[in-house]
């Protein structure tokens, strides 16, 4: 029986359910739905979990409760409990210097300046681990400003615009996901790495 482990990046409470930084949460949340599955808070994993299997695959998703900055802490209490190797997990996380709706998926590769992937880096001691990232687009300047706001752009609330692309890539990468045991792993990069939301 094969293993799959997708850990989204997020912040826990409503307060931030619907922002551009949970984004690694909502679409494990949809991909959860489809398959009826609920998650269900574990104090030892500090993460949410669902279980449901996908043909002969164990698809086991994680939205962790330790705030986006220390990612890590429940990564670490993944990897540790279930005794698993780097190359059998998928950290699923938003990109504010990737276009919105843009994708990449990576084996391994740099925090890009992302702290709940920074945290991630620092717990496992390693950089070797995949990563789906979701462009959520640069923010907007602030008036008289040449600074960007950041913090208030990614702690922002999608917008009904936004959410129509987001939908069509939560989709796109939840199709892909489904096929991570049945379909050649170069194959899956390319199609996500190329994947233009205009076109879908």
């Amino acid at each position: 029986m094969n293993e799959i482990y997708l850990i989204g990046l997020g912040n826990p409470g409503k307060k931030y359910s619907k922002s551009r930084h949970n984004i690694g949460f909502l679409l494990l949340e949809n991909l959860s739905k489809k398959y009826n599955s609920n998650f269900l808070l574990k104090d030892k994993l500090k993460s949410s979990c669902s279980e449901f299997q996908i043909n002969d695959s164990t698809f086991r998703l994680f939205l962790p409760n330790t705030f986006m900055n220390n990612s890590g802490d429940a990564v670490r209490a993944i990897v540790d409990w279930y005794k698993i190797n780097l190359d059998q997990i998928f950290i699923i996380v938003d990109d504010k210097d990737l276009p919105l709706g843009k994708i990449r998926f990576r084996r391994k590769g740099s925090s890009g300046g992302h702290n709940g992937l920074k945290s991630i880096i620092e717990q496992l001691q390693s950089q070797n681990f995949k990563r789906i990232r979701i462009g959520i687009g640069s923010p907007p300047h602030i008036k008289g400003n040449n600074n960007f706001n950041t913090i208030s752009h990614v702690l922002g609330n999608i917008s009904l615009e936004e959410k129509t692309i987001l939908d069509k890539v939560y989709n796109r990468v939840i199709q892909s996901l489904e096929q991570l045991n049945t379909k050649k792993e170069d194959l899956i990069i390319n199609e996500l790495n190329s994947f233009d939301k205009e076109q879908s």
